[in-house]
């Protein structure tokens, strides 16, 4: 039998068998699927978290409920996380070397002024996930931070800060790769 005849029954073979077997025929000319693409994981680690601990765990539970593109998760035993979570007695702040990486200092300072330590840290995630500060700013944007004053307790990004998020880490926006800027030490 020559190679061509083998191959035709080969193709008719395959494209009667793949529906049964729960794949999908596709004609050659047909365009190309659409795309899912799975959100990028950025680890923490907030073992230096201290009090903060489970503030930190639900700021990013938060960006987790807010956003697609990115999943912020407890770094695994043994792994190097992306993002380290320490407490100090300072102003709280974030230390972004990349898009999804760097240090948040969960400073003491502002808890004992007033300020939720819940709002801080999602804010300060918000730092990591390549948002910057917006200040002054109203409660309803949580990247406007302090200047919304102590009796703000929203932990939720706005409309806005979440498509930002989006765009940077769904790969939205060409050769986009956050505003936060990168090696830079933001303070709050």
């Amino acid at each position: 039998m020559s190679a061509r005849p083998l191959a035709i029954g080969f193709a008719a073979l395959l494209a009667a068998t793949l529906p049964l077997a729960g794949g999908q025929a596709v004609a050659a000319g047909d365009p190309a699927p659409e795309r899912v693409s799975a959100a990028r994981v950025v680890t923490y680690d907030a073992s230096g978290a201290a009090e903060f601990r489970s503030a930190v765990d639900r700021g990013a539970a938060i960006w987790n409920e807010s956003v697609d593109a990115v999943e912020l998760r407890p770094v695994a035993s043994g792994q190097r996380p992306d993002v380290r979570i320490v407490a100090d007695n300072g102003w709280p702040r974030a230390l972004v070397t990349s898009l999804g990486k760097g240090t948040v200092y969960m400073g003491r300072q502002a808890v004992d002024q007033g300020y939720d330590t819940v709002r801080i840290s999602s804010h300060e995630l918000g730092h990591i996930l390549g948002l910057p500060d917006r200040k002054p700013g109203p409660c309803s944007s949580l990247m406007s931070g302090s200047s919304a004053g102590t009796s703000c307790t929203n932990p939720y990004p706005n409309s806005a800060e979440k498509a930002e998020v989006e765009a940077d880490f769904g790969g939205t926006a060409a050769g986009r790769t956050g505003t936060a800027g990168h090696g830079v030490l933001i303070v709050d």
